[in-house]
């Protein structure tokens, strides 16, 4: 049996900062358990490879909800990350703090400590914003690229202006209101991930140590003190030991489900299941929030992305220019204008995050694979999401067995608020389209478009094409037990000791962008706070 002070049970955005963190002074040792492989792939450094790793199940969980009444009983796909850097290696790469209210509601939910004024200084040290600092590790790469991006972006950015909607702060665009060029996680042309930032440099360190490809179990107890973590590798069983805590950092699908095969979560579920119940919280894989977004797509009066990835000789130059320099479309993200907004000057801070995105694509079927393939011509998708979601939904083991995927139920647009926000949304999109600089771009439109309908066209569509935006977050959420709670402010489960829940699960509300920058906050900060006792 292996002892560890420290056992960490994801190697994603939020395991990778563990690993490096908890190793750094040298005293404790450290494993590492990611259910993924390596992620030393073409398509996963590629930054805009994640059309590739999309549906890809070397790499990706390809999960799938239940089917979701509030969306005409469909269901959503729901890809995660598994493969070291976990969604950090697949997703869009957009960086968003997120706005400073979205912290301050979580301290005023009971979580002292985490207020905007406590957590800004973490995104501090883990953001390194020009290229020497990334060379650092412990720091990711938030690459300002926008002099690369295509040139319709320009378009977006005056109709956006002659709209009304303000442009973000020039020197932090990547986390205030406004309208602006995201900012992306890229170095030297590369992806730069959470396993490239933190893992990476922490796998020199002999006090470290990883394994992929492990499924894991569940976690044991002795007397309500977590103990071992049981899990498979290469098809047997192994445990190990920590002295010290296990941390789940196994994201907002893993770590409730892990709880719940460990006997902590809502009791009658449980004791069907066949589990052992050791403590009973049924607020374990509850508090599920999700951003919703829909994409309208449009065929443009000039050249866009489409005329690049779209054919066989933009699709070689791209890859030659890539070869020689690291620049070029495939060193970029397609996400690359947006913004946070407010859908009525009334509001007292931003309640949509916009994108927009020089390409318009079409899902294809071949061989049983799923493909992004760019529409053959002119395009580009203009979409949104709602910043705070009020739906409410759970993610709960079906079984005891880890290879049986957990059930997801987002409960999307089952409030009276989310149905407002979907309206609102469309609302705006059609306010910027109707602008002079829109207007000249738009040839057409592809498919359904907000203009000059009502709200019940608006809705229809939105509960027939929307989709996540995978940001999962919620299913362990940070709050007094009282206040439906799973976690502590320092993030220790409650009704238990030694074990710890540090990734996107314990957002106590989900934050008004993209989640990945946040999940890695918390990871630092959780860091700090297991280092201090």
């Amino acid at each position: 049996m292996d002892e560890f002070d420290f056992i960490i049970v994801g190697g994603g955005s939020a395991g990778s900062v563990l690993a490096e963190r908890l190793t750094i002074c040298g005293r404790h040792r450290v494993l590492l358990l990611e259910a993924g492989g390596t992620d030393r792939l073409p398509w996963v450094k590629v930054p805009i490879g994640y059309g590739k790793s999309f549906y890809d199940r070397r790499v990706n969980w390809c999960f799938s909800s239940e089917p979701e009444q509030g969306l005409n009983g469909r269901t959503v796909y729901w890809p995660r990350g598994k493969v070291l850097g976990g969604s950090s290696s697949i997703n869009g790469l957009v960086w968003m703090r997120g706005l400073a209210g979205d912290f301050d509601d979580w301290a005023s939910e009971g979580n002292a400590g985490w207020a905007w004024q406590d957590i800004a200084p973490t995104f501090d040290q883990i953001e390194a914003l020009d290229q020497k600092n990334a060379e650092q590790s412990g720091r990711v790469s938030v690459a300002a690229r926008s002099n690369e991006y295509h040139p319709i972006g320009h378009a977006y950015l005056s109709a956006a202006r002659a709209a009304g909607l303000p442009d973000a702060p020039h020197d932090n665009s990547h986390w205030s209101e406004g309208v602006a060029p995201y900012r992306i996680t890229t170095l030297r042309g590369l992806r730069h991930s959470a396993a490239d930032a933190f893992v990476r440099p922490a796998m020199r360190r002999k006090n470290l140590i990883v394994r992929t490809g492990v499924m894991v179990d569940r976690v044991l107890f002795e007397d309500r003190r977590a103990k071992t973590v049981r899990y498979a590798r290469a098809g047997r069983g192994e445990i190990a030991t920590a002295s010290r805590a296990v941390v789940l950092a196994a994201g907002a699908v893993g770590s409730p489900a892990i709880l719940q095969r460990s006997g902590i979560g809502p009791g009658p579920l449980l004791t069907e299941l066949g589990v052992q119940p050791i403590y009973e919280n049924s607020m374990v894989g509850g508090g599920l929030q999700d951003h919703l977004g829909i994409d309208y797509l449009f065929r443009a009066t000039q050249p866009t992305l489409n005329q690049v990835l779209g054919t066989w000789r933009g699709q070689i130059g791209a890859a030659l220019r890539f070869a020689l320099s690291r620049s070029g479309p495939l060193s970029l993200s397609v996400n690359q204008m947006g913004g946070l907004v407010r859908s009525s000057h009334r509001l007292n801070r931003a309640d949509l995050q916009l994108y927009f995105n020089p390409l318009s694509y079409t899902t294809q079927r071949r061989n049983r694979r799923v493909l992004l393939r760019p529409d053959p011509w002119p395009g580009f998708a203009f979409g949104f999401n709602a910043c705070r979601p009020t739906s409410r939904g759970r993610v709960d083991i079906q079984s005891k067995d880890p290879g049986v995927a957990p059930r997801i139920a987002p409960n999307y647009v089952s409030t009276k608020d989310d149905v407002a926000s979907a309206i609102a949304g469309a609302r705006l999109i059609a306010r910027v389209l109707e602008t002079p600089e829109l207007r000249d771009l738009v040839a057409e439109p592809n498919g359904f478009t907000p203009q000059g309908m009502s709200d019940r066209e608006i809705l229809e569509d939105f509960r027939a094409r929307a989709s996540s935006v995978f940001h999962a977050c919620g299913t362990c959420r940070m709050a007094p037990q009282a206040k439906d709670g799973v976690v502590d402010s320092t993030l220790k489960v409650h009704g238990v000791d030694g074990l710890r829940v540090v990734d996107a699960s314990v957002f106590p509300n989900i934050t008004s962008a993209n989640t990945n920058a946040p999940t890695i906050m918390v990871a630092a900060r959780a860091a700090e706070m297991i280092l201090k006792e």
